[in-house]
């Protein structure tokens, strides 16, 4: 992998990740763009014990471009585009409109019991272009394309990381309209959090309980070998990694793909997973278009990284924990692994959050997981034949 760093015409960083170690990457940037001026700020919700970013410039993003138009497509005939190359493997860029921004800054309370606590929102957001091609996604790529987006995932984690303020970093992509995205590119974003995400602290906390009353047991460990053992749910099983729907899967189609020699994250993980994940992932994500039948059109679906957080509490960092369960578990316990998922519950319908869902967070799902790992079985990618799990 061949890494280039340049600057954009507004001072936005921009990296090609090439598969080719002879590629030269210096084209400019030929757009009359000002530099840009943002700013994110954070506020601590006392009741829920979290943070909320709020990001007023955000308003003013790019929204359903025609294609013709598309940003994250290469400059190409004179159209200038995000991306100055007229072709590219791989290309990351500062986010225009980034949610995180900027370095740390001090923390204030406001309000008569000073319970109105912000800070800026420090960190950073970026967007990884996975190919040149429009039409293109990513269950479309060759297992090299794949493996050079996992290389550069890894690499943007490893920086990323490093920045102050900076204490998680989450690799992600969102595919479909239904999901949200105004921009039909295959793309997928970086955020760099200047905390520790609610949903890791929770993870963290429920790792602390149950090492607590099993002598030292690691919860993630025994839960992907109770999957197998239960095996109803296993989608695929390889030498390094396990796909599964979750016991208690949210989400009417949803997969967790673990390596299994637990990592805390991706520059944690080995050689040998990491050249097995293509055909593994690729697998999954065409089984996911192949789940609703021929006729539907691609299935829209999020796949997020868990990574552990990369720093330790302190102060002006992030909120103690009343429970302690920050401090009760070092980044060793965590376990890296990939959740995908889609809104799609059966053909022409999604899975709207309603009311229980969105105001209490007590999800419904109409789809067992045991039908769902069922269907997902059934429909095995033709291109990548891994290990299909069980038999139903």
């Amino acid at each position: 992998m061949k890494k280039t760093s340049t600057r954009l015409a507004d001072g936005r960083e921009i990296i090609y990740y090439d598969s080719r170690d002879d590629a030269v990457r210096d084209a400019v940037d030929e757009r009359p763009l000002e530099a840009t001026a943002t700013a994110s700020e954070i506020r601590f919700d006392p009741l829920l014990s979290e943070w909320t970013a709020v990001t007023a410039h955000r308003q003013g993003r790019t929204y359903h471009p025609p294609a013709d138009a598309c940003p994250l497509c290469p400059t190409r005939e004179g159209r200038l585009s995000e991306i100055p190359e007229p072709d590219y493997d791989v290309a990351v860029f500062e986010n225009r409109f980034p949610s995180f921004t900027g370095g740390p800054g001090p923390e204030a309370a406001d309000g008569p019991h000073g319970l109105f606590t912000h800070r800026p929102g420090a960190g950073r957001c970026e967007v990884v272009c996975f190919t040149a091609d429009h039409q293109a996604s990513f269950a479309s790529l060759s297992d090299e394309q794949a493996r050079l987006v996992l290389d550069a995932w890894t690499d943007r984690t490893a920086e990323l990381s490093q920045l102050p303020g900076v204490e998680q970093v989450f690799c992600f992509e969102n595919r479909g309209e239904e999901i949200g995205v105004t921009l039909q590119h295959p793309h997928g974003q970086i955020y760099a959090y200047p905390f520790t995400t609610p949903r890791t602290r929770r993870m963290l906390q429920s790792v602390a309980d149950h090492a607590a009353r099993t002598g030292g047991r690691n919860l993630f460990d025994d839960v992907v070998a109770s999957e197998l053992a239960d095996s109803r749910r296993v989608v695929s099983e390889t030498e390094h990694w396990v796909a599964f729907v979750p016991h208690a899967a949210h989400w009417p189609y949803e997969v967790h793909l673990y390596p299994r020699h637990r990592v805390p994250d991706l520059l944690a993980l080995e050689e040998e997973a990491r050249a097995e994940f293509p055909a593994v992932y690729l697998d999954l994500l065409r089984r996911f278009d192949r789940v609703f039948g021929p006729d539907e059109p691609p299935t829209p679906y999020i796949a997020a990284w868990h990574q552990a957080p990369f720093t330790s509490p302190g102060p002006g960092r992030r909120r103690p924990d009343p429970s302690g369960a920050a401090d009760a578990v070092t980044r060793e316990d965590f376990a890296l692994h990939l959740e995908l998922f889609t809104v799609r519950r059966t053909s022409g319908k999604l899975k709207f959050l309603a009311g229980s869902e969105s105001g209490m967070n007590v999800f419904i799902n109409d789809v067992p997981p045991e039908r769902a790992a069922e269907r997902l079985r059934e429909v095995s990618s033709d291109c990548h034949p891994l290990g299909g799990g069980p038999p139903a």
